[in-house]
């Protein structure tokens, strides 16, 4: 198998075990939808997700000296903001990015 092929079934295998793992809760918990737990879990799970990248995120900034975590604070507002605004994920993700990597380059150069 040359070059193309060995790449072409590696992206094959890749998309494959992602779809399957992407399926694999509806397929097997389908019928135990209204489970409390479930229902627990998809309300409440995504903040706390989201809530523990900010804190990793924001673990090592080092607030006490200059810029003082400025593009980091900003960019969490600017998505957090956005979000409860117009409650569109990617906008909100993407200007927050933005934000930050402007700030980033602003702030440090």
């Amino acid at each position: 198998m040359g070059e193309l092929g060995y790449l072409s079934a590696a992206i094959v295998i890749m998309a494959l075990a992602t779809f399957t793992t992407r399926a694999a809760p509806f397929v097997l918990l389908g019928r135990h939808a209204d489970h409390p737990l479930l229902q627990y879990l998809g309300r409440y799970l995504p903040a706390a997700v989201m809530l523990l990248l900010v804190i990793y995120t924001l673990k090592d900034v080092a607030f006490t000296s200059a810029p003082f975590g400025l593009h980091h604070l900003a960019a969490i507002a600017v998505t957090a903001g956005l979000h409860l605004w117009r409650g569109h994920a990617l906008l909100s993700i993407g200007a927050g990015t933005a934000t930050f990597m402007v700030l980033l380059r602003l702030l440090t150069h």
